[in-house]
């Protein structure tokens, strides 16, 4: 894995002038336990924090969407370096195949097994999918989508206190919002912003989301102000 972003590292170097733009690394621990909060713009994304943090905190691991897997070169490697896939269901496909629902917690929490043993990075898109303008549409958010609780609930429910921080991130391509993807593969890419924020673990996210209605409450809102906050840090970036 961390040749891989290593080898990711150099690609992107070599084919890309990018301005980097990273806040907020002190003090992380290559021997610790992390969950990573991230909004999610692109499939670059998860080359990009490979490369920043492959040095400073144990390898990423992704949860993912099933549909990465047939992205070239990307869903392989992810694949063969053993992240999660998760197959999501849309909410009429429940209604018609109600067998279905709590699957992808189903895929967490055995991933969360897996990922007790040895010191892990989990990183959770918490929004569930890239950032498109169709499905901003249903979002209250200027520049990012609505974040889904529940699965970051069960990995906190599974591994909470194993894990030493929470590394909130905040990323960004200011000047190739379109298709960054596109624009990283072409050579296009020109600036990368990565702003880091370290949490601590605590009552607000240590609970029964499941079974507490009070926390469940208390948890979403948790993360609406994550957001909030978020989207107060993108909307300056895209002005600037």
């Amino acid at each position: 894995m961390w040749l891989w972003a290593t080898v990711n590292a150099l690609i992107l170097s070599l084919s890309n002038k990018v301005d980097w733009q990273v806040e907020g690394l002190d003090g992380l621990n290559y021997h610790g336990w992390y969950l990573m909060l991230s909004n999610h713009r692109s499939w670059t994304d998860i080359v990009v924090l490979c490369c920043v943090f492959k040095d400073r905190i144990p390898m990423p691991k992704f949860f993912l969407k099933q549909q990465l897997l047939y992205v070239p070169f990307l869903g392989m490697a992810c694949w063969a370096l053993d992240m999660p896939f998760m197959r999501r269901y849309s909410r009429e496909y429940l209604l018609r195949h109600p067998e279905k629902r709590g699957k992808d917690l189903e895929t967490t929490r055995r991933s969360c097994e897996k990922f007790q043993h040895i010191p892990t990075t989990v990183v959770n898109y918490v929004e569930g999918t890239r950032y498109r303008s169709s499905s901003h549409n249903q979002s209250k958010y200027k520049h990012l989508l609505l974040p889904k609780a529940g699965g970051i609930a069960y990995t906190l429910a599974a591994m909470g206190e194993q894990f030493d921080n929470i590394i909130d991130v905040t990323l960004a391509y200011p000047d190739n919002v379109e298709n960054p993807f596109k624009d990283m593969l072409m050579g296009r890419m020109q600036r990368i912003v990565v702003k880091v924020n370290v949490l601590s673990v605590d009552d607000k996210v240590l609970g029964d989301y499941f079974g507490d209605k009070q926390f469940k409450r208390q948890f979403q809102l948790w993360l609406g102000d994550l957001w909030k906050e978020k989207d107060k840090q993108l909307d300056k970036l895209y002005r600037e």
